[in-house]
């Protein structure tokens, strides 16, 4: 499916085949296609983690989805199938000089940010903020177990001014611009190609998002903060920029939101109850005070 007709609506609700759906889930995909109406409402499967993708949860999804009574277009994308894409997207990144290949783990950077004069470590959009210890390194010299980093200085002084993106949902609503400075230390040079797994999800969201003419971006409040990088990359991808929507989040009886172990909250567990759509969509407005 490529980029929609003038004028047409088009959301998406972009689920990971990790884990079973849960109410946090049903929210997600109930504002999607809402925010869709009377335009085209789209599924796309980012499976782009394969040692924890499975098509048994893939299966559960669509079944979960319908039940629901949700209506989707016929073409569903999956990630796993668009590594050519998404490299391409990073070869155009890495021609205009704007990464590098990073050899560091998990470790190596805990233990650079654990140094005293490094201060508190700031955590953004793709964890904790890199102190960027392979900066420099030329991708001339990239090896097959690197990561690929984009360098966010050389990335701001490629663009002579930063787009704007509106935000359509009541948490943040009105225009934003991203802020250079917190892209440098709240964000950093974040990952845009893995090890152990390819695209990484900032890369591959964009260039999807684009490729299916998805006019408005429908997430949880989570992610708001990552939308400042997603503008970033696709002004440096000169892909356009939807409007986004960013809801709030259903949360455990903790206050955190939900995760894929919760099965208590599963939509599937919920069925098996003797849940109705009804009451799913209940539960989740009593939870946002709908």
């Amino acid at each position: 499916m490529a980029a929609g007709r003038a004028g047409l609506r088009r959301t998406r609700f972009a689920p990971s085949p990790t884990g079973l759906l849960h109410l946090g889930h049903a929210h997600a995909a109930l504002v999607a296609q809402g925010r869709a109406d009377p335009g085209e409402f789209l599924i796309r499967i980012e499976d782009l983690d394969r040692a924890r993708c499975r098509p048994e949860h893939e299966a559960a999804i669509f079944r979960d989805l319908a039940w629901l009574g949700l209506d989707w277009a016929p073409q569903v994308w999956r990630q796993s199938e668009r590594a050519a894409v998404y490299r391409a997207a990073l070869v155009r990144l890495a021609a205009r000089g704007l990464t590098y290949p990073c050899r560091c783990t998990r470790g190596d950077i805990r233990a650079a940010l654990s140094a005293p004069q490094e201060g508190a470590p700031v955590a953004g959009p793709d964890g904790l903020v890199y102190p960027g210890t392979c900066r420099g390194r030329p991708m001339a010299e990239a090896a097959p177990g690197d990561a690929i980093r984009l360098d966010m200085r050389r990335a701001l002084a490629a663009l002579p001014r930063l787009p704007s993106f509106t935000e359509t949902g009541a948490l943040h609503a009105g225009c934003h611009r991203p802020d250079p400075d917190w892209l440098v230390a709240g964000c950093g040079d974040v990952i845009l190609w893995r090890r152990d797994m390819g695209a990484a999800y900032h890369l591959a969201v964009v260039v999807d998002d684009a490729a299916q003419g998805i006019t408005e971006v429908t997430r949880g409040a989570d992610l708001f903060e990552a939308t400042f990088l997603h503008v970033l990359l696709q002004a440096l991808l000169d892909l356009p920029v939807p409007a986004y929507h960013h809801h709030a989040l259903i949360r455990d009886d903790a206050g955190k939101r939900l995760a894929k172990r919760d099965d208590a909250r599963a939509l599937a567990t919920l069925r098996a109850e003797g849940a109705s759509p009804a009451d799913i969509r209940a539960m989740i407005a009593a939870q946002i005070g709908a």
